[in-house]
């Protein structure tokens, strides 16, 4: 059963279900240079590299391995940067053409993550005829998004993203929002939403910022108790006029684990490991957050992907995810619904002295103790096959009690 309709992201499944791993065709080379970007440096990995080109030996050797290693009949494959379309129309013609040489009649479905500044006519058209999902990063209106998402010579990235938006409407291209939060345009939730709403973003996945510069908090990072406010304030106004007609994913991912079902995002699920990344010289690494040498599993010229992504070393970089939780998360009344989420936040100290509590842990706790008894209603209408959808009119006749 799904709950909602889920966008594509980091985790699909749990250690029983097949492995996903994410390319990066291009490593770490992008056309802007957002302020917060976690994967620029990325590329002081590979200091004698100057192309940053994933090599056709590569893309059909990954192809073949990660279809050989699916059992599902239906498989995805997520493009992903850097930017990705800074590779050309033929790269990704050649890769298509491989999934079907190997695909042995499984639906194969594609899923691309843009700064969508290099959309063109061609690309649209390439996208739809070849049903592809796009996932366009935009972080809010003109003076949210160029706060901190600008090209390489500071200017407005803004204009050019809309213009791809536009490019995506005009050819009816499925694309999805990704919106990073951070300590700026945290100060406008309505207006943020409100905004991808108005430009057609039915599926929108917030992402709150949460990095580190020299072993300290990034002056960008969302505040934790600002993010709280920042998700009650749109769950708010979803939960009242848009339940079943715009999907973000932490609301449904969160209902889910109400459920007690898998949550379809790694982030809050208990435990992690199963997403991996390829980068463009065939290294295979932990997770797309964890691309540091400590982290990496293999390369695909001598390891296979299921030897590499179902590694001693990678299922118990899956389980520490609860094992290294603090004892205050182990504690906490809500911890079924955020499982201490993602580890590379786990940054601060708990109450009692100890390390790895979530950065954001305040700001989770808030929402989650604030949104319990939505999530209760909504719950209980799913169990008796009733649609979610249901708790706006109850709010509307007041006959949910709060």
């Amino acid at each position: 059963m799904s709950v909602n309709n889920q966008m594509p992201n980091n985790s699909f499944a749990p250690f029983a279900k097949p492995l996903y791993v994410m390319l990066k065709p291009m490593g770490a080379v992008c056309n802007l240079c957002c302020d917060y970007c976690y994967y620029l440096d990325k590329k002081n990995l590979y200091p004698n590299n100057n192309r940053y080109l994933m090599s056709d030996e590569i893309l059909e050797r990954f192809i073949k391995d990660y279809l050989d290693s699916q059992t599902m009949s239906q498989v995805l494959f997520t493009w992903h940067g850097g930017e990705p379309l800074m590779r050309n129309l033929a790269f990704y013609k050649k890769a298509l053409d491989l999934q079907q040489k190997y695909a042995k009649g499984r639906r194969v479905d594609n899923v691309v993550q843009t700064n969508g500044t290099l959309l063109t006519d061609e690309w649209c058209k390439f996208l739809r005829d070849n049903n592809f999902l796009v996932g366009i990063s935009i972080d809010g209106p003109q003076h949210c998004h160029d706060k901190y998402r600008k090209g390489v010579n500071k200017e407005s990235s803004f204009h050019e993203v809309m213009k791809g938006l536009s490019l995506l409407q005009k050819y009816d291209v499925e694309y999805n929002a990704m919106a990073v939060v951070n300590n700026y345009n945290v100060n406008y939730p309505l207006e943020f939403y409100n905004f991808l709403k108005s430009i057609g973003c039915q599926y929108i996945q917030f992402t709150p910022i949460v990095e580190q510069i020299e072993g300290k908090p990034a002056p960008w990072n969302v505040p934790a108790d600002k993010w709280g406010d920042f998700l009650i304030t749109i769950f708010d106004e979803w939960v009242r006029y848009d339940v079943g007609l715009y999907y973000i994913q932490y609301f449904d991912s969160t209902l889910a684990n109400w459920m007690g079902m898998a949550p379809g995002v790694c982030t809050l699920a208990k435990h992690c490991g199963h997403a991996g990344v390829i980068e463009f010289n065939g290294d295979v690494y932990s997770c797309d957050h964890f691309v540091f040498p400590q982290h990496k599993l293999g390369n695909l010229k001598t390891d296979s992907l299921t030897s590499m992504m179902y590694s001693e070393k990678q299922m118990k970089f899956g389980k520490d995810k609860y094992t290294t939780l603090p004892r205050q998360c182990k504690e906490c009344d809500v911890l079924f619904a955020c499982n201490g989420e993602c580890p590379k936040n786990r940054i601060i100290a708990s109450e009692n002295g100890d390390t790895g509590l979530n950065y954001l842990c305040e700001g989770y706790y808030k929402f989650y103790k604030y949104i319990a008894p939505y999530m209760d209603f909504m719950k209980n209408e799913l169990i008796n096959n009733r649609p979610a959808a249901n708790i706006m009119y109850a709010l509307r006749k007041g006959n949910l009690m709060l």
